[in-house]
């Protein structure tokens, strides 16, 4: 009984680490928390609900049901301009919004931290070819290339959308990671890795990158609410989703028309609340990570 006792002693006095490091500053964080379970909630809720919406009879023009109020015709949200149900449309674009926000995620993340890792590990003349090409992206007005690329592909749909996307959104987290990359190389336990004949592939996936996973959340989490809103922004200004997507920037654009904005304020108000919360609970929750990440900011 006397050892049970020790050992539970000794448990608790163990620095907690990893995910109960994060559960922790959840707890601690009531704000981050609410948010948390928010956007599991309308993340969810609106990848189930997506598939049993028909997004080709949603988008069917109905000129009789053209900016049908909230309540009416069985609008639960109203109808837009062309009789389309906006909250069809809020669940389908947010839908689509999440999806490509997480792949254009997914594809920036491993080529950055791939890019990253390998340059910071090797540096020398690998690390200087790398980071000229980085350096040269870092300088280009991004959207305003983005912008040019949409306008200029023929068969413009979501898979090109997201290509040309990742193609300009990779720089950020490589640079960041090969500067992490760069002073973890230099540690004793990649020498001694080195000095036992451990691979490099073993060393750099293995071993450099379990270390920076804290890093890598935080940097994976701000990047998926930046992609939200880089979507969603270039879809308004009307160089995102094709039109027959629905996307909520396209909704949000209808408020451009002074008429939509005083009068019809059912077909963009729900878009941009769902905008709104999304960005406000990735903001909190990437907070909360970020701090998990960093000891000397931790609430707990």
């Amino acid at each position: 009984m006397q050892k049970i006792q020790e050992r539970t002693i000794e448990l608790d006095g163990t620095p907690a680490t990893g995910f109960r490091v994060i559960w922790r500053e959840f707890k601690k964080d009531k704000i981050a928390m609410i948010s948390l379970i928010l956007l599991f909630v309308v993340i969810f809720g609106v990848l189930i609900w997506a598939p049993f919406i028909d997004q080709e009879k949603l988008m069917k023009i109905s000129l009789l049901d053209e900016f049908a109020e909230p309540g009416t015709n069985g609008f639960i949200l109203g109808a837009d301009q062309g009789g389309s149900d906006v909250l069809g449309q809020l669940i389908i674009g947010a839908r689509n919004s999440l999806v490509i926000a997480v792949i254009i995620t997914l594809i920036t993340g491993v080529s950055g931290i791939a890019i990253g890792i390998i340059t910071g590990y090797y540096g020398g003349l690998i690390d200087n070819i790398f980071m000229r090409i980085i350096d040269f992206f870092m300088t280009l007005p991004t959207l305003m290339i983005i912008i040019v690329f949409v306008t200029l592909v023929p068969k413009y749909n979501v898979t090109s959308f997201i290509l040309i996307m990742s193609l300009f959104l990779w720089v950020g987290t490589a640079r960041l990671v090969r500067s992490k990359a760069l002073s973890e190389s230099r540690r004793d336990y990649v020498n001694a890795s080195k000095t036992m004949g451990t691979s490099d592939f073993a060393i750099m996936f293995k071993g450099i990158m379990p270390n920076l996973s804290s890093i890598l959340i935080v940097e994976m989490t701000l990047n998926f609410a930046g992609n939200v809103g880089i979507e969603t922004g270039l879809s308004f200004l009307g160089f995102g989703l094709p039109p027959s997507t629905p996307s909520l920037g396209t909704l949000v654009s209808y408020a451009s028309n002074p008429t939509v904005l005083s009068e019809k304020w059912w077909v963009w108000l729900p878009a941009s609340i769902l905008i709104l919360v999304l960005m406000l609970g990735i903001n909190y929750v990437g907070q909360a990570l970020r701090r998990s990440a960093d000891v000397k900011q931790r609430l707990g």
